[in-house]
């Protein structure tokens, strides 16, 4: 501020006046007094506002009346010698003059030192007075410059003041003013008296501006720090939010089944949910304030430091986000220890705070540099997940983690995060799902097999019945009602159990890709070859495994089990094709098994056969013909009359359940071996000769087996493997062999009969009736020689 220009009171002047009093001067020129001495006698008391001693006054002013005295005398005396009388009346007048004027002067003089004394007191306290106004115009100067000075520090103490109570901007405001209003005007004039004042606040500025930033930065590390506490609490209400929402969007799919195909965040349910807002950010649980930011912002913009700002903030959030990753992750069931949740919860409010300050401060964060942070906690997260997983064994645990996994994704993609680098992690969490499931299933499965008992599984009521029904893919001919309990159902008790577990897989293996899974073809591709394994190395495989029983009735209920497990893979492609996504490719869906189920069947059916066949031949091997037997049998043979027997009971038990076309085809099969295995007897190198009783045993026997198979249903087409047989001993019966070798009437009589086993048998037959007549012939003979002791 320009110092005010120094006024100073006249007060010469007035002590001149003092000094030369108006009426000592009209005395004197009253009495003619010459204008010299009068001008002297002025001077003489005329001195300068300096205090003056008196003795000196008077030492000056008396010379000059004496001498003036003497000039006047000289004077008189001149004229008195001229005008004598005048003179002496001039001296007298002059003496009475004279007299008057000692006693006047006298009186000057005492005036004068009265005068003289009043004029020195006057003096001093005029220049006190003097004084005393200088140092009041002193004083004034110093009270306008304090009070100019008082203007500058409450500006400074108020920019302070506002410091303390942090309210930084207008702080900061304030020292501009104070710079502009105050400090530029007085340094600009460096004679001003504030200069140094001014200069020296002038100069504590920065260091003041500096005090406004770090205040600024410790209030918004503060705010960060609560900010970093609170980011799990945040993540926490933001997972409920989408919770809410998840269930909104469940709710409406149950109204309208149409809506279940529109997804979280889709346009259709955020259109949906528009009237059910929710602010992660600002509601009854959490309320997150921003005003530390923007305040932190708005100061370093007007500081001039919003670069380095950027600079500092990012890092600092850099910060945070590496303190916010642990080492590891524990993958526990174990609600309170779940370390995976708190993980993504703390992402989660992290991300959401980048995402909620680009939106409010778009010139602090940039897409970009939010995005480098996103990317890098998903990284971090997918490696410490992976990490964890070789430690994970049950798919329960893995399809909770994955559902937390989903919730996280679901509530980023709300805030327009990529989430492709998460949904990619999907699919390592799901090929460990589908291993672990593909484990305890196969242990289940192996377990069913390798434990039943191979039984037609018995039904003791209805409930029972739907149950077995509902689960299994089997129909029955007959309605509920009509069945009469307790019953018996063809397959054994594995069948409905691996069905149940066939639903179970498909239910779980689906539960992966309910709640968002981003690669439903993948899904339906692996649930395909997982179930054609399951189905083809622990179920088919087990049950062929089995077929080296020697028990016919295991055989037969692993044959019948073959074909429904063929029917429910028939079954459950249709099941896979209407379970599979919309975005999978069409086509129909062919299981491996279905093939492994058909082609073990006849393996099956040939285990039968051999069985039934191997038990055939024990049976005709205990036939032990005599071939040159004396006389002819009365009833079938014990081996013929067994194996009818055994053919009987196993069509009328142990192979009852197999569908009949299959139980045609052993019976078939039976008879045509049994046909070959009994026809085989007589052509045996061993059998050298053949009688008649032995084709006539022979015959009976064919015939009890003729007779047998005439009473089974379609006796038609099993009867014809028996005409061989049949022709056979019909001509080893016959009285006319020739007739075998005649081939029209071969082929009429004779044309299942083998070409070459005819004549072999012919030729045994005929040495077996000469080997009799020799011996009938001989036995007279021999009687006669016994009589009379010959040899």
């Amino acid at each position: 501020m320009p110092r005010k220009v120094q006024t100073w009171d006249d007060y010469d002047s007035a002590v001149d006046q003092v000094r030369t009093p108006s009426s000592l001067s009209n005395t004197i020129h009253s009495w003619h007094y010459p204008h010299t001495i009068r001008l002297r006698l002025y001077r003489s008391t005329d001195s300068s506002p300096q205090r003056c001693d008196s003795k000196r006054s008077n030492s000056n002013a008396r010379p000059e009346l004496s001498q003036y005295a003497e000039e006047r005398e000289g004077d008189i005396e001149r004229i008195g010698l001229t005008q004598h009388e005048e003179f002496l009346g001039s001296v007298s007048q002059l003496q009475t003059i004279r007299e008057e004027t000692v006693a006047l002067t006298a009186e000057i003089l005492d005036l004068n030192q009265s005068i003289q004394a009043s004029t020195e007191k006057l003096a001093e306290q005029k220049q006190a007075l003097v004084d005393t106004r200088r140092v009041r115009q002193n004083i004034t100067d110093v009270s306008d410059a304090l009070r100019e000075s008082l203007k500058i520090m409450h500006a400074v103490n108020n920019a302070h003041d506002l410091i303390r109570k942090k309210k930084y901007y207008g702080a900061l405001k304030s020292l501009e003013d104070l710079q502009n209003e105050y400090l530029v005007p007085i340094i600009q004039n460096k004679y001003a008296t504030q200069y140094r004042l001014a200069d020296l606040i002038q100069k504590s500025i920065p260091a003041s501006r500096k005090t406004i930033s770090e205040a600024v930065m410790t209030d918004l590390n503060t705010w960060l720090y609560r900010i970093r506490e609170t980011s799990q609490f945040l993540g926490e209400v933001a997972f409920f939010g989408t919770r809410q929402r998840l269930d909104r969007q469940r709710e409406r799919a149950e109204q309208n089944p149409y809506l279940g195909h529109f997804k979280l965040n889709s346009a259709i349910e955020l259109v949906f949910d528009e009237s059910d807002e929710f602010d992660v950010l600002d509601n009854e649980e959490v309320q997150v304030d921003f005003t530390p930011l923007h305040e932190a912002l708005h100061i370093h913009e007007a500081l001039g430091q919003i670069d380095k700002f950027r600079a500092e903030y990012g890092a600092t959030r850099r910060q945070q986000k590496d303190l916010l990753m642990p080492s590891s992750v524990n993958l526990s069931s174990d609600e309170e220890d779940n370390s995976l949740r708190d993980l993504l919860e703390q992402i989660t409010g992290f991300a959401v705070i980048e995402k909620a300050t680009i939106q409010r401060a778009p010139q602090l964060r940039s897409t970009v540099e939010v995005d480098e942070l996103w990317d890098s906690m998903c990284q971090t997260a997918i490696r410490l997940i992976s990490r964890s997983l070789t430690d994970v064994d049950n798919a329960e645990l893995l399809l909770k983690i994955k559902g937390d996994i989903a919730l996280f994704i679901q509530t980023m993609e709300s805030w327009n995060y990529s989430v492709s680098m998460l949904n990619n992690f999907q699919l390592t969490l799901f090929y460990k799902y589908a291993e672990l499931l593909k484990r305890r299933f196969s242990d289940d499965f192996q377990e069913i097999v390798s434990t039943d008992d191979y039984m037609p599984m018995q039904i003791n009521n209805t409930e029972e019945y739907e149950k077995v029904v509902k689960v299994s893919w089997y129909t029955e001919e007959k309605a509920p009602e009509e069945l009469t309990f307790p019953c018996v159902l063809p397959f054994s008790q594995m069948y409905p159990l691996c069905c149940i577990d066939i639903r179970n897989f498909l239910n779980q293996f689906y539960f992966f890709s309910n709640d968002h899974f981003q690669h439903p073809n993948i899904v339906d591709e692996t649930l395909r070859k997982s179930l054609d394994e399951l189905l083809t190395e622990k179920v088919c495989r087990t049950l062929v495994e089995r077929l080296n029983s020697q028990y016919l009735g295991q055989i037969v209920q692993i044959l019948i089990n073959l074909e429904h497990f063929e029917e429910a893979c028939h079954q459950l492609e249709q099941e896979l094709i209407r379970a599979r996504s919309s975005t999978s490719a069409g086509g129909p869906v062919s299981l491996k098994s279905t093939e492994e189920f058909r082609s073990n069947k006849k393996t099956a059916e040939k285990r039968i056969f051999e069985l039934v066949n191997s038990k055939i031949d024990d049976l005709v091997d205990t036939s032990d013909y005599n071939w040159m037997t004396p006389s002819k049998p009365t009833e079938p043979s014990n081996y013929m009359q067994t194996l009818t027997r055994y053919l009987e009971n196993i069509m009328g038990s142990t192979l009852l359940g197999l569908p009949r076309e299959i139980k045609e085809l052993i019976y078939f099969d039976a008879l045509s071996h049994a046909a070959n295995k009994i026809l085989a007897l007589p052509l045996s190198p061993d059998v050298k000769k053949i009688n008649a009783n032995a084709v006539a045993a022979m015959a009976m026997d064919v015939q009890h087996l003729s007779a047998f198979v005439a009473k089974l249903e379609n006796a038609p087409m099993l009867e014809q493997n028996l005409d061989e047989l049949q022709q056979t001993i019909a001509l080893m019966q016959s009285d006319n062999h020739e007739e075998f070798f005649d081939i029209s009437t071969r082929n009429k009589k004779y044309g299942r009969v083998d070409a070459m086993n005819g004549p072999i048998l012919l030729e045994k037959l005929t040495l077996g009736i000469e080997s009799t007549t020799t011996s009938r012939a001989a036995a007279p003979l021999a009687n006669f020689g016994s009589r009379f002791g010959l040899r």
